[in-house]
């Protein structure tokens, strides 16, 4: 009997579907989350009668015997939908409106790239994100600074003390991916290049292609609680549903065992 392994692969399924929907909720107020879904497949088949194969020297079989095997996971897909723009009032925070990720300098060298522009300045005057890692390209903000203007295309003024004419600190640019849901996600609101994303497009902001930015705002998590706690119901009654299967099952094996 194979409906207990078929039943098995739907309840293993369905968890892997609550676990996204649990990540999704869990982060509904992070910034710059992107929702994540989860996508199923079906399994291998067992050929009983191929379609199309003989049933006499003039006929052949319409439709055939297949007998799936269960379902798998086939992908888990992050839809990378605008947030809505929250106001923080801080000179140094930064929202993406349109494609892009802000550039991450990593530790170890390498870049990352996220959607959370929650910036400050370290000790050293430089824009860093909440973990202290620099802004690509870097902007350092002097310490006489009075205030600091963001463009909508990216380029960063600044007003100093005795000084009511602005500066020019920097241009700051964003990088655009051919496949975004190739991302890998590293966590900490950042993401790593792969070979399924592409190379990194980057340019200024307001380029073909490009958001724009805006200052004083961040954007929020795209999760909808509504929707999420509508796909938890489902997933759950999926579950409950195999794990009848499974039960069933069980009472055919038994009442089999019990022949005399």
């Amino acid at each position: 009997m194979r409906t207990l392994s078929i039943a098995a692969t739907g309840m293993l399924a369905q968890q892997t579907n609550v676990d996204v929907i649990s990540n999704n909720i869990a982060n509904m107020n992070t910034t710059g989350f992107k929702r994540q879904r989860a996508e199923f497949q079906d399994l291998l088949y067992e050929q009983v009668v191929r379609p199309g194969s003989s049933t006499s020297a003039q006929t052949r079989s319409p439709t055939g015997i297949q007998i799936g095997s269960g379902v798998k996971t086939g992908a888990i897909y992050r839809i990378h939908e605008q947030g809505s723009s929250q106001q923080t009032d801080n000179q140094y925070d930064l929202a993406i409106q349109g494609h892009g990720y802000f550039q991450i300098t990593m530790p170890d060298g390498s870049t990352g790239y996220t959607r959370d522009g929650s910036f400050g300045v370290s000790d050293q005057g430089e824009l860093v994100n909440s973990d202290g890692f620099p802004v690509q390209p870097g902007i350092t903000v002097p310490q006489n600074a009075v205030s600091v203007t963001v463009s909508k295309t990216g380029q960063v003024d600044v007003v100093l003390s005795g000084d009511p004419t602005p500066q020019t600190l920097g241009q700051i640019q964003l990088a655009t991916f051919v496949n975004e849901g190739g991302l890998e996600a590293k966590g900490g609101n950042l993401f790593l290049e792969t070979s399924a994303s592409g190379a990194p497009i980057v340019g200024a902001p307001g380029d073909p292609g490009i958001g724009t930015l805006m200052q004083g705002f961040v954007e929020a998590s795209n999760v909808n609680p509504v929707a999420e706690i509508t796909a938890l119901i489902t997933a759950q009654r999926a579950y409950e549903m195999n794990s009848r299967v499974v039960k069933t099952a069980d009472e055919m094996l038994a009442t089999t065992s019990q022949l005399r």
